[in-house]
């Protein structure tokens, strides 16, 4: 009976000492990395409208109806769109002859972003509108989407986390120690390199010269876009 009381005096001081024990864990932070890369699964294009008329409402009413025009030929195609600019203002320039600002009238431009992930759909859609009037075509450019890009990137945050880990066991492996609990992970520095490569030139049938002067419509980059992951991780030192 007294050794067994023994016995249990020394695991309960054993037990209250490490209950009791803050000493803070030994512990090393390292850095990892990611590079990959993801399919550009879209490819969008820039329809712009521009108007211009003396009349201020008649310069808005006109672009308005040429864009609900273009609106209606996309409602019936797969794609995505977004306006990205509506302004009207008063358009002047100045007369050399004269030597005085002339007023022009009133200039209304709206943008609308078109995007698919078939090429040919945007091919359509530059063989219908490149070469109408006060419609212009650019920014030609291709992209990888969110829900692509989404399991791309947690996936490679993870490869970079165990990255860092490979390096903090190099690191204590000298000490003879081990790496032991991931205590803290944070990242900060997630890029997407274009690398464009110019490949390659989507060009529409009825392209006129103006719409195609000094490549309006841009060049298409390579088919994957690079992307890179750091993160700054402390482990417990075992």
């Amino acid at each position: 009976m007294k050794a067994f009381t023994w016995i249990l005096c020394a695991v309960l001081a054993v037990i209250g000492y490490n209950y009791f024990d803050n000493t803070p864990p030994r512990t090393v932070s390292t850095n990892g990395e990611c590079l990959t890369t993801a399919p550009r699964d879209r490819t969008a294009i820039t329809l712009r409208v521009t108007t211009l008329d003396k009349n201020a409402l008649q310069s808005m009413r006109a672009a308005t109806n040429k864009m609900a025009e273009i609106n209606t030929f996309l409602s019936n195609l797969d794609v995505k769109t977004q306006t990205t600019e509506f302004n009207s203002y008063e358009k002047s320039e100045w007369n050399h002859t004269a030597q005085k600002s002339v007023n022009l009238g009133f200039e209304t431009t709206i943008a609308v972003e078109v995007s698919a992930d078939n090429m040919d759909i945007i091919e359509q859609v530059l063989n219908q509108f490149a070469g109408q009037p006060n419609i212009y075509v650019g920014g030609l450019q291709m992209f990888t989407s969110a829900e692509t890009m989404q399991p791309i990137m947690e996936k490679c945050l993870s490869e970079a986390v165990q990255n860092a880990k490979k390096r903090a066991a190099a690191l204590v492996g000298g000490d003879n120690r081990t790496v032991g609990r991931l205590l803290s992970v944070s990242y900060g520095n997630v890029s997407y390199d274009a690398n464009p490569t110019a490949n390659y030139r989507l060009m529409a049938a009825k392209a006129t010269s103006e719409a195609m002067d000094a490549g309006a419509f841009g060049t298409l980059t390579s088919k994957e876009t690079n992307v890179s992951v750091k993160v700054s991780a402390t482990f417990e030192i075992k």
